[in-house]
């Protein structure tokens, strides 16, 4: 018989769900345990069903026969399931059993959806290593990068990229390795060290430098939340209490049919999109790209003026990829514009976002034709001196933060400090401003220009080229 502890404590766990996640949750334990329908369930009590290990790996077929892929990466079936073995019952030895009871399975569930950070620190140690006491900066590493493989596998198995596909963005492989580093980087001992490089793998963290990991770097818990709710299919069409995952990935505008690969990799887009302002990350519109509207100063203004807030990404002819974000509608002026919630960031050779330092308000700053002021696209910094800047003169540009960008505390962004450009895309987030779409272009705005060509007895080539802005067609 059950005992009372045991009995207690899984009614606790089963209580934090709702009732029609209570019954999905049984349905996926009572498919994996081979008992499914209301006969199976009886005989379950009788019988005290349980889940292999085995079991899990066949389930990954059992859900759509048609794909011979599974939902999961192997190592993440075996990571989930040594979490699920390490709960432990009362009045029964823990982990000598090769097999999931209901109450664990449950408890699992209940620790890593809604628990607490310490309820899922336990189970997270040993889906890192079997073994109790301190583990090593390489087994964290793996487990990292496992986990984030595992999510944009289990998004792209589900379809559930919203119109990413890793067929229009940059090589995955990559972006797991800089966005584990970039979570790693956040691991401190408890002296408030922080261990780099090959000298963090082979550091020694006690549970307790581990617990203060996963409590201050949310990803980790997002990212499980996500492997075991389409990985194996728990809660997967019930909404998400927390709304964490809610915008992981943003919807992809623009790119349908487009023969595009982006600059951005999926690692690298949850990455960025998580630091957006929160209303903003639901979706990215393609605004221009080098490669498929040219590469000239006019295009760009052309396409981002008057846009509502925007991502730039460029790539060096080193391969260096950063960018910014910029928080307002771009705007021809010779001032800086924008505001604090502007960054700069970094895609490779390393992830990472850096923010306002409040030395000055050098957030954004566009200027196009004018003799006395500087022509081009730059943020931070200051005149001469950006933390990012995009000349007129197409192709070339500079990132000039030695030692750290005044504006954002960014270091060198580019290779070298005076860059060539490769290529460059810039997409607007959120929604687009309705009193900006169908906006007039930079001819428009700019008579002189537009006297220019008509004096050359050039036609408005960009009378032609305004896209419409395509809203509502789904790029799924």
């Amino acid at each position: 018989k059950m005992g009372n502890a045991e009995s207690n404590a899984y009614q606790n766990h089963l209580s934090r769900f709702l009732p029609e996640e209570q019954s999905d949750i049984d349905g996926v334990f009572d498919t994996l345990s081979g008992s499914s329908g209301s006969a199976g369930a009886k005989t379950a009590k009788a019988t005290k069903k349980t889940v292999t290990l085995a079991a899990l790996q066949a389930r990954q077929f059992i859900i759509h026969d048609a794909h011979t892929r599974e939902p999961l990466p192997v190592q993440m079936t075996v990571r989930l399931y040594n979490g699920m073995k390490s709960i432990d019952l009362p009045g029964k030895s823990s982990g000598l059993s090769e097999q999931v009871a209901k109450e664990q399975f449950v408890i699992f569930m209940s620790n890593l959806l809604k628990g607490n950070a310490d309820e899922k620190f336990t189970i997270i140690m040993r889906m890192i290593s079997k073994t109790e006491g301190p583990v090593k900066g390489k087994q964290i590493q793996e487990f990292t990068e496992d986990l984030i493989t595992s999510v944009v596998h289990v998004l792209n198995y589900r379809k559930e990229l919203k119109g990413w596909n890793l067929e229009n963005t940059q090589d995955s492989a990559n972006g797991v390795k800089v966005l584990a580093a970039q979570l790693l980087s956040e691991l401190k001992l408890a002296d408030g060290t922080k261990p780099v490089g090959p000298q963090l793998l082979e550091t020694s963290f006690d549970p307790s430098v581990l617990e203060d990991w996963v409590y201050r770097v949310p990803q980790i818990s997002v990212f499980l939340s996500v492997v075991i709710r389409q990985g194996l299919h728990v809660l997967h069409s019930l909404p998400d209490q927390t709304n964490d995952i809610l915008n992981l990935v943003p919807r992809c505008k623009g790119m349908k049919g487009r023969g595009l690969v982006s600059l951005f990799d999926i690692p690298s887009i949850i990455y960025i999109n998580s630091h957006l302002p929160a209303e903003l990350q639901h979706k990215w519109q393609l605004l221009f790209s080098s490669r498929l509207h040219g590469e000239s100063f006019s295009q760009l203004c052309g396409h981002v003026v008057n846009k509502g807030p925007c991502i730039v990404i460029l790539r060096d002819t080193d391969g260096y990829l950063f960018g910014g974000f910029a928080s307002h509608s771009w705007e021809v002026k010779p001032q800086f514009q924008g505001d604090n919630r502007c960054f700069l960031f970094s895609v490779f050779p390393s992830l990472a976002v850096y923010t306002y330092t409040g030395y000055n308000d050098h957030f954004m700053y566009l200027n196009h034709g004018q003799q006395t002021m500087p022509n081009g696209l730059g943020m931070g910094g200051q005149h001469r001196y950006f933390g990012l800047w995009i000349d007129s003169d197409y192709g070339k540009g500079h990132s000039k933060a030695k030692p750290r960008c005044t504006t954002y505390n960014s270091p060198q962004l580019s290779a070298k400090e005076d860059f060539t450009l490769d290529a460059m895309e810039v997409w607007a987030v959120g929604d687009i401003p309705e009193s900006m779409v169908g906006k007039k272009s930079i001819l428009d705005v700019d008579p002189e220009a537009q006297a220019l060509l008509e004096m050359a007895g050039k036609t408005r080539q960009s009378e032609g080229l305004r896209e419409p802005i395509e809203e509502d067609e789904d790029d799924d």
